[in-house]
């Protein structure tokens, strides 16, 4: 595994970082972009993923890059997604182990 690369790039007043490690495949930082709606980015972060558009989002993602996703697991929260007691984090989902390692 390569180096990880961060760059930032200015958007509306706000720093948000990209990471690569192969210039081809880039990431964002979600919690930057959540920062410029809120003082606590990880309310909006949870909220976010409470939505069962970003659930199945997430799951198209996981079955196209994760070998090891874990699609009846994934059934479960999707079903959920999007009813008023469903709740979802980043740490939950990578509990999960629905997350690429």
């Amino acid at each position: 595994m390569g180096k990880i690369i961060k760059d930032t790039i200015h958007a509306a007043g706000v720093d948000i970082g990209i990471y690569t490690q192969d210039f081809e495949n880039e990431f964002i930082s979600l919690t930057d972009i959540a920062r410029y709606k809120s003082d606590d980015p990880t309310a909006v972060i949870q909220n976010w993923m409470r939505n069962r558009d970003v659930i199945d989002f997430l799951g198209l993602w996981e079955r196209l890059h994760n070998p090891d996703f874990k699609p009846l697991e994934f059934e479960g929260f999707r079903k959920q997604a999007g009813a008023n007691a469903f709740t979802m984090s980043p740490k939950k989902w990578i509990e999960a182990h629905l997350l690429t390692k």
